[in-house]
């Protein structure tokens, strides 16, 4: 069981950058593959980024390339960096893991994930 701890989130206006951080407690980081997942109430929880255990990133077409994913291994932390945010951005971003194992592959499907973080709000006014 991987216990995951997403930080970083906040208000922000129309434009502005923000950085989340997720924290594994785990000691296999690097073998596991990892995603950033969003949700608005009332709304199904949709896949933002993910990055596999070879470096491999995967995203949304929605964002637009807004956003990145990266992790240290070393510090065990899966980052998401967004810039210019809008409004519908505003949602809790959860953070999650599957593995470890000897290979995996990004993806944006809920169901590959076992783990799962307890979320930040992330909210962006015009």
């Amino acid at each position: 069981q991987v216990q995951l701890t997403e930080s970083g989130g906040g208000s922000v206006q129309a434009g502005g950058s923000l950085r989340l951080s997720c924290s594994a407690s785990v000691d296999t980081f690097s073998r596991y593959c990892m995603g950033w997942f969003r949700q608005v109430p009332g709304q199904e929880r949709e896949g933002v980024a993910s990055i596999d255990n070879k470096g491999k990133t995967m995203y949304a077409e929605s964002l637009e390339g807004r956003f990145t994913i990266s992790q240290d291994n070393a510090k065990k932390i899966l980052y998401l960096e967004m810039s210019n945010l809008k409004p519908e951005d505003t949602a809790m971003y959860y953070c999650a893991a599957d593995g470890p194992t000897v290979r995996c592959w990004a993806s944006l499907v809920m169901v590959e994930y076992r783990n799962w973080g307890q979320g930040s709000q992330v909210t962006v006014s015009s």
